[in-house]
């Protein structure tokens, strides 16, 4: 899609109503269902040369397709201070809302006409040194949404944010908050390395309540952690699936705690089955099962894909293999193409969650009827 067509989808979007224009939308609560209730899968993804947020839908958790077409729910560049999200992740609350975190970033501002440098401080230094803060939405029907800007540096200014990025969204029952967890650099490349911090979100999803703090300390501190995903498991505790970026291909990796916000203990090995580099590990459970699919963003294959291991007990896992390749699969939005400069615009650091029939039903018929 070019850049133009972008703007006009988003902007179409904007006028049917699926922003609201005041907090009113994420205000009310509404009753929550229980996996007995349940009978879809959403996936959200993100792709590499929209920088825009896209949904497709699943009734058995092996075939998705995409409810917009394979076009954008809503351009990066209407919602994004750097114009263009990355990484999505989507939950839901206590309250029955879901929530959705992204990265804000455009890794090709410049390119797009965003902005005259590649990034606007040094990369030697600070990497993707436009990378600082976050894009954060919330609805309670998956149609109409608030979405606020969060960027960490401007909340607490003492902090020197060289990069903030991959933030998810987890309640956490303790603190009775929603939890918004994220990869942080504090301080400059080569000084300092990637980490996975937290910080509770306020009831909108509009701003972060209490300072940035650490989430899992690593035992070798040489290593860059990130891509931090949290599964609540059946016995009580959690589950923190992670990326370990060594210097050979970096790969899943998981800890265990008995609470949500910290005391994550290492678990040695990987737990994906790529011979190349992965990211982005995310956890869930099939409806009605006892069986949870690892999915992660396999960035060393071309053309680009998912992968999928399943397991019952975190403790082995089976591969299932990718999309398109095992009993994973894609049915309107499979082939890669080529983007501008080369880029392939396939789908990247995607989350699924449960949804009921009457949820995806909806969403579905939504962009039905606007696509007509």
């Amino acid at each position: 899609m070019e850049r133009k067509d972008l703007v006009l989808t988003a902007a179409v979007l904007l006028l049917a109503g699926l922003f609201c224009l005041n907090t009113q939308c994420g205000r009310h609560k509404t009753k929550i269902p229980t996996e007995k209730d349940m009978g879809a899968y959403l996936f959200v993804y993100h792709k590499e040369h929209t920088h825009s947020l896209y949904f497709a839908l699943s009734d058995d958790g092996y075939t998705f397709t995409d409810v917009n077409g394979d076009r954008p729910i809503v351009g990066g560049d209407t919602i994004a201070l750097q114009k263009g999200i990355r990484d999505p992740q989507i939950t839901r609350g206590k309250d029955g809302a879901f929530y959705i975190a992204m990265t804000d970033c455009h890794v090709d501002g410049k390119a797009a006409g965003y902005r005259t440098t590649r990034w606007e401080r040094d990369e030697k230094i600070y990497g993707w040194g436009n990378n600082r803060g976050f894009v954060l939405m919330k609805s309670f029907d998956l149609i109409h949404w608030t979405h606020s800007n969060v960027t960490v540096q401007d909340l607490f200014p003492d902090l020197e944010v060289s990069c903030a990025w991959a933030p998810q969204t987890v309640y956490d029952p303790g603190e009775d908050k929603m939890m918004l967890y994220f990869t942080l650099r504090l301080g400059i490349m080569g000084k300092s390395n990637l980490r996975l911090y937290y910080a509770y979100t306020d009831d909108g999803f509009t701003t972060l309540l209490t300072r940035p703090q650490l989430l899992f300390d690593y035992p070798d501190s040489s290593v860059n952690i990130l891509d931090g995903d949290i599964t609540p498991l059946p016995d009580g505790r959690f589950c923190l699936m992670y990326v370990a970026g060594k210097k050979i291909p970096g790969g899943i990796e998981m800890a265990f705690s008995n609470k949500i916000n910290g005391d994550y203990v290492y678990q040695p090995g990987r737990v994906d089955f790529e011979p190349l580099g992965c990211e982005a590990p995310n956890v869930w459970k099939r409806i009605g099962e006892d069986r949870w699919v690892l999915m992660y963003d396999v960035y060393g294959v071309k053309p680009h894909n998912f992968g999928f291991a399943e397991t019952t007990d975190f403790k082995t896992f089976t591969n299932i293999g990718h999309f398109d390749a095992g009993v994973m699969r894609r049915t309107n939005f499979s082939t890669p193409r080529e983007g501008p400069a080369g880029v392939y615009s396939a789908q990247k650091h995607g989350a699924v969650i449960q949804v009921t029939k009457e949820e995806a039903g909806r969403l579905a018929e939504y962009y039905k009827r606007n696509n007509n």
